[in-house]
């Protein structure tokens, strides 16, 4: 099968890696498993990329890494998208996240708006829904850390590049 597309993902640090980890463990141990892509590690979405544009995707992950300092986001709620099948864990939204997701953007789509958020499972609506109590009886907010870009294409899974953020500051001076 030929990619599909490309993603530019802001990766979280390995505690809350480990933490959402945990919410996911809960939910197998649970009966709940997904269909999102295994192996990925715990993120925020950024942008979406055509795979012909790989080459363009890569020059801005690399200058974006290079600007951005690693920062601080507050996994503070979970949330289901319409039509209810991905349920997350989601960032209070903060200049730097949003720094870092207009650096990434080059063609903000206005029919679809971003949201932060950090996937936990993708399954069908009333799976997802069922879903909802176990994961909440293991959820409880939390402060991680964005501290790498991860750029990959999708389907089958390739990672491009993943590259840790090493700016002077969390929010480039000419974006603040």
């Amino acid at each position: 099968m030929a990619e599909k597309m490309i993603v530019l993902m802001a990766d979280l640090d390995r505690a809350s890696q480990e933490r959402m980890a945990g919410w996911y463990g809960e939910l197998r141990q649970a009966g709940f498993t997904g269909t999102q892509t295994p192996g990925l590690p715990y993120h925020i979405s950024l942008a979406v990329f055509a795979p012909e544009e790989e080459d363009a995707a890569l020059a801005l992950t690399r200058k974006a890494a290079a600007e951005f300092a690693p920062f601080p986001v507050h996994i503070s709620h979970v949330g289901i998208f319409s039509p209810g099948r991905v349920l997350f864990g989601a960032p209070e939204n903060n200049a730097s996240l949003t720094a870092l997701h207009d650096a990434c953007e080059p063609k903000p789509d206005p029919e679809k708006p971003w949201t932060p958020h950090a996937t936990v499972l993708i399954d069908e609506p009333e799976t997802v829904c069922a879903a909802v109590p176990v994961l909440l009886r293991s959820f409880s907010p939390f402060v991680g850390t964005v501290d790498a870009l991860h750029l990959c294409a999708f389907w089958p899974t390739r990672e491009i590049a993943r590259l840790e953020l090493r700016g002077p500051a969390a929010v480039p001076p000419e974006l603040s």
